[in-house]
């Protein structure tokens, strides 16, 4: 109706809204006007003010509200659905379902399904055949099968994760239709078209001739896609599309191999555009850790793009052997190879030091690629640290010149001649040499050979059997211009001419650009190992390692996915869907879409057809909101009535219990009526954003007062102190009840046991026993060292112990010890031999060491794992130490009160804090020797 999803089960009935002019009329003449009686006598009735007036017709608001409400009644009686299903207009013939099921389907997949499965069920009522036609699958028969099959086959499809060529499928659709003759075809159509649409469009016209043509677009939003993500000096960028002008911008998300994000990139589409881009502005250590980029709740295969070691910035070093002048920079011989390698290159310049000690460095760097231009002789030293290099995935690019040519230097792909060749020379030629081919198994496969490029002095490759696989450009003349070779899982290759113009004007030419190019991508990606001809990397293929779905999701690769060359860098497709093939330490990534691919909305205004939308919601009857409507509408005017005429009034002054029962009705009404706040929700989670806004210690409440205010101060003066002394800026400490807070926020809780408290209800040691087992530590002070006395495996039997061994039957509490000496917790942070507080005759508790054997035993290791003693048992008032007042002074007093221990107290709750935030990280041997050296001292 109108373009809405609504339908009238009584259409005829809207009818009956021509009648409302006629009850407008009669509503304004009721109720009738009032007969005027002349009244002369008294001149005092004049200043009388009427209370109770009666109009003399009905106001034009009221009588639109009755109108409204009798409009309501119509269009309830006419049986409104809202999102009626399709129906089809009562035809026997078989049921052509044309399904869009590429990649650009998927983020609206569940709608298209349900629009197929409800048009089904039509036809199964019909007792219709149905056909199913997948439009990326050109090759799959068209047959009719019943309704319940079709059924069956439709929850089978999955959309593509590459794009669906439609033009292919008319062929065979075309045989189909005219098997069959008559036919309703229905198409679910995605909306997008990605090239070939109106190819498609004008094929399908003529493939239906006259038939019945439904097709469904809308109601779904249009599908996003990337394209051409670059990885450029400054940032990488990426081309997001977009089909329907109304899609609003977005986000890109950044992914590594693990799938954990590395950043977001905003993005928007300017007023008209199909698309945009966006760009990261990330360090390149950064950006070279990207392997997908994909667009944040946009589900499909389109809207992922991968990327492999290609599109890793590469960090290249340039090393020159010739004398630096940088009066004339045009004639260095790097001047052309900055030029060249800096669009796609991260370059390390080493014009400062001796070229040997510049490729150390780049050694020591672990540079993917080095390039040496003119550098002859290397050391003994430096050509096995190159070779090593080389053998271990470096790439290797050696430009010729006077030095190169006189050395006598076997880092090179081929044996040279000494000397070289030039116009004039001995070995001379009557012009210059113009460049020939490339060969087909190198790297430069499928270069243009240029016809400006010409070379005038070159370095001579000696000739041998192998000379004509290493070699990757020729000259005219049949001579080796750049030769190269696989030395382990790297890359040697030599340009057997100057890195200036002074040998040739290749290094002027983009051909040089492309070239250098190529040789960057091979660093770190060189698809075979072991020494061999360069042919052998080229002629390589890959398996599917990881392939996507339509949905943009990785999973195994089906069965129909097959290899591919080792240098593919075409889009996807049947045979090679998107994904990463190969190794799995150097895959090789495909995308849907290719940098120049664009997505257009599909036109179909040429087809004579019906349109339809998808339906996102169950077909709702509305006779009973309009009812409902109508029925409040005409209690409305009830009370207006009532109250325009007096009559409410009237009852309210002359009954005020009622009065006062109806307020109460309609306040107790409004307060049902409003939601109750679910404050203990509320309460919970401020107390968690409290909580978790900042790394807090806890303490549990007592219910004793006095008590509480020492330990709440305790804790804050020990936060104080490790915001002073450590890294730590821990939050104000915060006070718990176990049995209704939350624990897990805090790694420490500090528990002071008050004699003769209640034991806490189960349901809190529960909570307390499952914080401990899930990592936390609880600290248990009982405050009664010099109560107690010293005493032997902790006998003692003062009321604070009594009440800890009681609440403890209750928890599963480790085998305990007093700390070893060794102990990690002896150590964290400070290097302490006991943990005072107010009183230095207390044990320490922890959870028992590992036993070991008997020969070890005066050797045992610190707590093995990164495990922390869930409890550690203490009765020397910590907290009572770490109190001070809001002015900075000490709260209580210490006992024996030796001068530095206080210092010592705070120093142990240093160590226990650290304990439970880092563990056995001091344990590790490796901080040996600094122990013994503070030890010492």
């Amino acid at each position: 109706m109108m373009g809405l999803p609504l339908s009238f089960a009584e259409p005829l009935l809207l009818i009956g809204l021509v009648s409302l002019p006629v009850l407008w009329w009669l509503l304004r003449v009721m109720p009738p006007r009032p007969r005027r009686i002349e009244f002369p006598p008294t001149r005092l009735l004049f200043d009388i003010t009427p209370k109770e007036e009666t109009p003399s017709r009905s106001p034009w608001w009221l009588t639109l509200l009755r109108l409204i409400a009798a409009a309501l009644i119509i269009f309830a009686a006419a049986g409104p659905i809202w999102n009626p299903r399709t129906q089809a207009a009562g035809s026997k013939a078989p049921l052509v379902l044309l399904l869009d099921d590429s990649w650009s389907a998927a983020a609206s997949w569940d709608e298209r399904i349900k629009t197929a499965d409800e048009m089904i069920a039509n036809a199964d009522a019909d007792r219709r055949g149905v056909a199913l036609v997948p439009l990326s699958e050109p090759n799959r028969d068209i047959t009719l099968m019943p309704a319940g099959a079709a059924r069956v086959t439709l929850r089978q499809l999955a959309p593509k994760p590459y794009t669906a060529e439609r033009a292919e499928t008319l062929p065979l659709l075309d045989r189909f239709l005219k098997a069959t003759g008559d036919a309703d075809i229905v198409w679910l159509s995605d909306g997008v078209d990605p090239g070939r649409g109106n190819e498609f469009v004008t094929g399908l016209a003529k493939t239906i001739g006259d038939r019945s043509l439904t097709i469904f677009d809308g109601g779904t939003l249009s599908p996003l896609a990337l394209a051409g993500a670059e990885n450029a000096a400054a940032k990488m960028t990426v081309k997001v599309l977009r089909a329907d002008l109304t899609v609003p911008g977005g986000v890109v998300r950044a992914l590594d191999a693990k799938g954990s994000p590395i950043a977001d990139a905003r993005f928007a589409f300017a007023s008209g555009a199909h698309d945009t881009e966006a760009s990261f502005d990330l360090p390149v250590e950064l950006r070279n850790d990207i392997t997908r980029l994909e667009i944040a709740n946009e589900r499909s295969a389109g809207a992922v793009q991968l990327l492999d070691k290609r599109w890793r910035r590469r960090a290249v070093g340039i090393v020159s052997g010739a004398t630096s002048d940088t009066a004339q920079p045009l004639l260095a011989p790097t001047f052309y190879l900055t030029r060249a390698l800096a669009p796609f290159a991260d370059l390390r310049l080493g014009d400062r030091g001796a070229p040997q000690q510049v490729i150390a460095q780049f050694l020591d760097q672990k540079l993917p690629m080095i390039v040496m231009a003119d550098v002859g002789t290397l050391s003994p030293e430096i050509r096995d640290r190159l070779n090593a290099w080389i053998e271990n995935g470096g790439v290797l690019v050696r430009f010729a010149g006077p030095r190169l040519a006189q050395g006598d230097d076997d880092l090179v792909p081929v044996k040279l001649r000494r000397g070289g060749r030039t116009l004039g020379g001995s070995l001379t030629w009557e012009k210059p040499q113009h460049l020939a081919s490339f060969s087909a198994d190198g790297p430069f496969a499928g270069l243009a050979v240029p016809n400006d490029v010409t070379v005038s002095r070159q370095v001579l490759a000696e000739p041998d059997a192998v000379l004509a696989t290493k070699s990757w450009a020729s000259l005219e003349d049949g001579t080796p211009l750049v030769t190269g070779e696989h030395r382990g899982k790297g890359v040697l290759s030599l340009f057997h001419v100057s890195a200036d113009m002074r040998w040739s004007d290749l290094p002027m030419s983009g051909t040089m650009v492309e070239m250098l190019r190529r040789l960057v991508d091979m660093s770190g990606y060189t698809s075979k190992p072991g020494p061999g001809p360069a042919g052998q990397a080229a002629k390589a293929t890959v398996a599917p390692l990881h392939i996507l779905d339509g949905f943009g999701a990785f999973g195994p690769p089906p069965s129909t996915a097959k290899p591919l060359p080792a240098d593919f860098n075409d889009r996807a497709s049947l045979d090679h869907p998107p994904g990463f093939y190969g190794p799995a330490d150097g895959p090789i990534a495909v995308n849907t879409l290719v940098p120049t691919d664009r997505i257009a909305p599909l036109d179909t205004s040429s087809l004579r057809a019906n349109r339809a939308s998808y339906s996102n919601a169950e077909p709702r009857d509305l006779r009973g909101i309009l009812l409902s409507t109508a029925l409040l509408l005409f209690l409305i005017d009830a009370v207006i009535v009532a109250l325009l005429g007096g009559t409410l009034a009237t009852l309210l002054r002359r009954r005020p219990a009622t009065a006062a029962l109806l307020a109460v009705a309609i306040i107790s009404g409004m307060a049902l009526w409003a939601p109750s706040p679910a404050r203990a929700d509320q309460a919970a989670d401020e107390f968690a954003m409290r909580a978790t806004s900042q790394t807090r210690l806890a303490y549990v409440v007592t219910g004793n007062a006095d008590v509480d205010s020492i330990v709440k101060a305790g804790m804050t003066g020990l936060t104080l102190y490790l915001a002073q002394r450590t890294a730590l800026e821990a939050g104000d400490p915060i006070g718990v009840d176990p049995a209704h807070d939350e624990l897990a926020f805090f790694p420490l809780i500090y528990w002071p046991i008050v004699p003769g408290a209640p034991k806490p209800p189960q349901d809190a040691l529960n909570k307390i026993d499952a914080y401990m087992k899930q990592g936390g530590t609880v600290l248990f002070d009982t405050r009664d060292a010099i109560e107690a006395g010293p005493s032997d495996n902790g006998a003692a039997q003062t009321p604070a112990m009594q009440t800890l061994r009681d609440l403890l039957s209750s928890l599963d509490v480790p085998e305990l010890e007093p700390v070893p000496r060794e102990h990690v917790l002896t150590k964290t942070f400070y290097l302490l031999r006991d943990f005072p507080g107010r009183f230095t005759t207390g044990q320490t508790w922890v959870e028992a060491l590992p036993k070991e054997d008997e020969d070890e035993n005066n050797a045992r290791p610190a707590r093995g794992g990164d495990g922390v003693s869930p409890i550690i048992i203490t009765s020397n008032d910590l907290a009572g130490a770490w109190a001070i007042r809001p002015d900075g002074q000490a709260m209580l007093p210490l006992v024996p009160g030796e001068p530095r221990q206080r210092d010592f107290a705070f120093r142990a709750g240093v160590n226990i804090v650290m304990y439970t935030l880092t563990g056995n990280y001091k344990a590790d041997q490796v901080h040996a020797p600094a122990l013994i050296e503070r030890l010492g001292q």
